[in-house]
């Protein structure tokens, strides 16, 4: 008998611990602006030989969420910043976009969160701006009708640049200009339990600061730290610091509790000859040690104890975004489903292959 409670909690205490072939934590970006990605199908049997849990799209493919069907594996759909006008002015099209995009498939694919619009607030387009809120709501009034409130949460994702203040990570701030739409959002994801999505890129901080010892404390590689003056909190990288910045911001808004999701987050493995930084071996350090750092369960510290649920940007190189290189090199796999390098995501591989 004491052998079996002996056993029985030692179960429960190993419950607690995730495996590195089930870390609900990681997630990935499924982005499709190109014309050489392999077919669903295939994709999806690579996510099942890595250890990735959770899959953002961009839009609702329906061929993707058929093809994760069964698999267990979570996802995120959006609705486009072009729907945004038409799901705001009439509830019937959030009824529709609803019926469309997620009762075909759901429970079958385990769709998690709808994402209404990317980066909406950084548009400088007021008149979307004004329309996001009605979006989210009516969307969210449609899942409700169908019962699926609560099941399938909303939200919107957002830039750092939402930020007036970042630094230190206790002064972080909505910028002026944002608060008063954010604050019905943020009303809107505190009262849903739905999280606050951002995008927060340490590969951009950098290059705005390109010192070697900024190079460090963005890939999570040993250095001196940066102490928060108003804490006394000494922060050994950038992630966590970007992350603590959106806490403060939410605390100083009265939305401390909202969780926080990182929508985006990546290295670019090349680049052009401008874009200091651009490197499969840095690409290869920030994401396999951010891996490492979200595994280790150790969390922010201002929300230790509990990784971030953070979605990787991205799935594959996507060969038709414009911009500079850099925008065509953030994949972790090739569209012939190689890896561009080896973070440990693979179920046969050990976490123990990654630096921190």
């Amino acid at each position: 008998m004491a052998l079996s409670i002996s056993i029985y909690f030692l179960l429960i205490f190993l419950s607690h611990f995730p495996s590195s072939h089930a870390e609900p934590f990681i997630g990935v970006n499924y982005g499709q602006v190109a014309d050489n990605l392999p077919p669903p199908s295939e994709t999806v049997k690579l996510l099942q030989s890595t250890s990735i849990q959770k899959v953002r799209l961009y839009g609702a493919d329906p061929a993707i969420i058929k093809a994760l069907a069964g698999t267990g594996v979570g996802i995120v759909i959006g609705a486009a910043n072009g729907d945004v006008p038409s799901l705001a002015s009439d509830p019937n099209a959030a009824t529709q976009w609803i019926n469309s995009n997620v009762l075909p498939f759901y429970p079958a694919s385990k769709i998690m969160l709808i994402t209404v619009g990317n980066e909406i607030l950084m548009s400088n387009d007021p008149n979307l701006v004004n329309q996001l809120l009605p979006a989210m709501q009516n969307v969210q009034k449609a899942l409700e009708a169908v019962s699926l409130g609560g099941k399938i949460k909303v939200s919107t994702v957002n830039s750092m640049t939402v930020l007036g203040s970042s630094d230190p990570p206790s002064s972080g701030s909505f910028a002026a200009g944002y608060q008063t739409g954010l604050k019905g959002i943020l009303q809107f994801l505190s009262d849903t339990g739905s999280p606050f999505a951002i995008n927060p890129y340490p590969f951009f901080a950098y290059q705005s600061d390109p010192r070697p010892e900024t190079l460090a404390f963005c890939l999570f590689e040993p250095n001196a730290g940066r102490v928060d003056s108003k804490t006394g909190i000494k922060y050994t990288n950038m992630f966590d610091a970007q992350v603590d910045a959106v806490h403060s911001a939410l605390k100083s808004m009265g939305f401390e509790k909202v969780e926080i999701v990182v929508a985006e987050t990546g290295w670019a493995s090349r680049g052009d000859a401008n874009e200091v930084g651009a490197s499969v071996d840095n690409a290869k350090a920030y994401n396999g040690n951010l891996i490492a750092h979200l595994r280790s369960m150790v969390g922010t510290p201002l929300m230790p104890g509990k990784p971030v649920d953070t979605y990787i940007f991205a799935l594959y190189d996507e060969n038709l975004k414009p911009g500079p290189s850099s925008e065509r090199a953030f994949g972790l796999f090739k569209t012939d489903l190689s890896m561009v390098y080896d973070v440990g995501l693979a179920k046969s591989s050990s976490s123990s292959q990654v630096r921190y």
